[in-house]
């Protein structure tokens, strides 16, 4: 059974959520556009499974594919990866403040009470 995703972000997460497609994303970043022979070397895998990886990177927009005859390169793209930090930033603060104040309710409760 095929998942499907309707929102961005959702494909942005499903394609982050696998090491491989993660370890690819880390190699565009730090060596720009890069041809898929060129993203199978650190990997020991087929060239078959790198272009799934890749078609699910090129799926979520977190890769973009530019073809030059035979060869086919792969440039990272960010606007993705800034929507899905945003998101985490969100609710990181949206948490942080929560816990933040349960953390100050609960040491009202232990404070001891002042009987005068």
């Amino acid at each position: 059974m095929a998942i499907s995703y309707h929102e961005p972000l959702d494909r942005t997460f499903h394609a982050l959520g696998d090491g491989t497609r993660r370890q690819i994303v880390a190699l565009l970043a730090t060596q720009g556009s890069c041809s898929a022979s060129e993203l199978q070397k650190p990997f020991a895998v087929a060239q078959p499974t790198i272009s799934k990886h890749l078609k699910v990177l090129e799926s979520a927009g977190l890769v973009r594919r530019e073809i030059d005859g035979r060869v086919h390169r792969f440039r990272l793209e960010t606007g993705p990866l800034n929507d899905a930090s945003g998101w985490i930033e969100r609710h990181k603060a949206f948490w942080e403040a929560t816990l933040s104040r349960l953390d100050d309710f609960v040491t009202t409760l232990e404070a001891p009470e002042d009987n005068t």
